[in-house]
């Protein structure tokens, strides 16, 4: 009886000492760098974002942020060596929705499960999309593109920053709800489409504020209508596709971070509220702003509910259009 009642006071206290444990280990967290994995190559809007919250966290939790810049594979390297990692906190990932919405139903296989590996902590922003045409066209608006496309019978050309990506199935949804039919020239990358659209080489393609923001001012493209539901402060003109009579049309990149999927809900929890707290400060958020990128911050709850809408709503127009990258 004294060794049963031993051995029973001994596991509870071990079990009690595991539970205070945890709450201690986020109470010390941060206490040494913090890997902070881009998808893509440094320079592009999702570094930017990292690069600049990245900044006014380090500077608030006294610790540094080190940007891990492994961009490929559409985002599955970075998002693969992510959920690989330990799942402590001191591994985190941009991810947009390639990564955690659209490449699970572009491949049949992946090298990892965006649900079952990686931990939704907070969407850091938008990147709206916009319409955009060349403006040596006599296209003026939304009205006058639908049936000048209309009426070329699919010869019109759109690119788009590649394959699967964002700006791809953006104007996918969008040739869906206005009954069109253009042909996609994928490139590697917004800034290539841009200046071929600009030249004339393509004739429209949709495109997130930061990418276009240099073309906008520049008015080397016009843009047409925005995929929003409302308009952007630094647009105030252009209309919404709601607006033009298409309410279904809203798209923009997501970029989130998240963290490999076992990682304590109370270690998240922390990195939410930091990450959250620097992505707020008044000189970050008017930074993102003027960059182009509607900043959030969100809760994870609110975060993995988005994730999940967006599944159901992309997973369907890439079904139904028998989009694939394999």
């Amino acid at each position: 009886m004294r060794i049963r009642t031993y051995l029973t006071s001994c596991s509870l206290a071990i079990v009690a000492g595991s539970l205070a444990m945890a709450p201690a280990l986020a109470q010390s967290f941060p206490d040494k760098p913090i890997r902070w994995i881009v998808p893509y190559p440094a320079g592009g809007g999702s570094d930017f974002l990292a690069r600049t919250i990245g900044q006014s966290l380090s500077e608030d939790i006294k610790q540094s942020i080190v940007i891990d810049n492994k961009p490929g594979g559409n985002t599955s390297i970075a998002a693969s060596d992510t959920a690989r990692s330990a799942a402590d906190g001191y591994t985190v990932l941009s991810a947009d929705n390639g990564t955690m919405v659209f490449n699970s139903a572009l491949y049949k296989k992946l090298s990892y499960d965006p649900v079952k590996d990686l931990a939704p902590v907070t969407l850091l922003g938008r990147f709206p999309m916009i319409l955009v045409v060349n403006p040596a066209s006599n296209i003026k608006n939304l009205k006058e593109f639908v049936e000048h496309v209309k009426s070329s019978n699919g010869s019109i050309n759109y690119g788009s920053a590649g394959a699967g990506s964002p700006h791809h199935l953006a104007m996918e949804l969008f040739q869906t709800e206005a009954g069109l039919k253009m042909t996609h020239v994928p490139y590697r990358g917004a800034a290539p489409s841009l200046t071929d659209l600009a030249g004339g080489q393509v004739q429209a393609m949709m495109v997130d504020l930061a990418a276009g923001a240099g073309f906008l001012k520049g008015e080397k493209i016009r843009p047409l209508a925005v995929a929003s539901a409302k308009r952007l402060p630094q647009l105030p003109d252009v209309p919404t596709f709601a607006e033009s009579g298409y309410p279904n049309v809203e798209a923009a990149a997501l970029v989130g971070m998240v963290a490999p999927a076992k990682t304590p809900a109370d270690i998240i929890a922390s990195l939410n509220k930091s990450v959250v707290a620097a992505l707020n400060k008044p000189a970050t958020h008017k930074k993102l702003i003027e960059f182009g990128i509607e900043p959030v911050g969100d809760t994870p709850e609110q975060y993995s509910k988005l994730l999940e809408d967006e599944r159901t709503r992309w997973h369907k127009l890439i079904k139904d259009l028998n989009i694939t990258l394999d």
